[in-house]
């Protein structure tokens, strides 16, 4: 077992059964868990403290898991934390959505508690990797493979700047008048475009190619 011990997860599912056994396994290997049944409450309890990563369901009531990490990721304060989206809901197009609305990793339910923990010491030790980048002041990161001639629409275009910006899918929709699953599979088009795996390497491209 790796040295979690300072390590504080919040867990944010309407599931109490999946809270209480998922909660254990992970107090079991060290880690300081808190717990939330739905965005809305999880959201207040980040305005009294910070963890470390958040494990957040996809569907639940008052307030859904994207809605909930939408807001995680505007919020300067949060927008760093890793967040894993657990959700029943297993389909390509469920991941990318889960993936576009700023998750980190998407894992379908059932899991095995062992691919969990894998998860999450993997996503600690990403941002751990990023804090220090930055410390040291080598911000560099490993170049984007981006398949070759790839061409925007100009619609395509905004999205990505939009996204360069930093603005989530919903934020975009208001700007460009349309629906937020319209920009949704703006994202999606461009991903398979240029085979980039998230809205995060996508910012990336924009800013380093001067789109924006």
């Amino acid at each position: 077992m790796k040295n979690s011990k300072q390590k504080r997860l919040l867990l944010v599912d309407d599931d109490p059964n999946l809270i209480l056994l998922v909660k254990d396994y992970l107090e079991f290997r060290g880690y300081e868990v808190s717990s939330a049944d739905n965005g809305r409450i999880a959201l207040e309890q980040l305005q009294e403290e910070l963890p470390d990563l958040i494990i957040c369901d996809v569907m639940m009531p008052e307030m859904d898991g994207y809605t909930f990490v939408e807001h995680v990721r505007e919020e300067p304060r949060t927008s760093w934390i890793p967040v894993i989206f657990l959700s029943a809901k297993g389909q390509s197009q469920d991941r990318i959505k889960g993936l576009n609305t700023g998750a980190d990793v998407y894992m379908v339910k059932p899991f095995e508690p062992e691919e969990l923990i894998a998860q999450v010491e993997s996503s600690l030790a990403q941002a751990a990797r990023l804090t220090a980048r930055k410390v040291l002041g080598n911000d560099t990161a490993p170049p984007l493979q981006v398949r070759p001639g790839v061409e925007l629409t100009p619609t395509e275009l905004k999205v990505v700047q939009w996204v360069a910006r930093g603005m989530a899918n919903r934020e975009i929709a208001v700007e460009m008048k349309v629906s937020q699953r319209t920009i949704e599979s703006h994202v999606s088009n461009m991903l398979g475009k240029t085979g980039l795996h998230n809205r995060t390497e996508l910012a990336r491209w924009a800013i380093e190619s001067d789109m924006v």
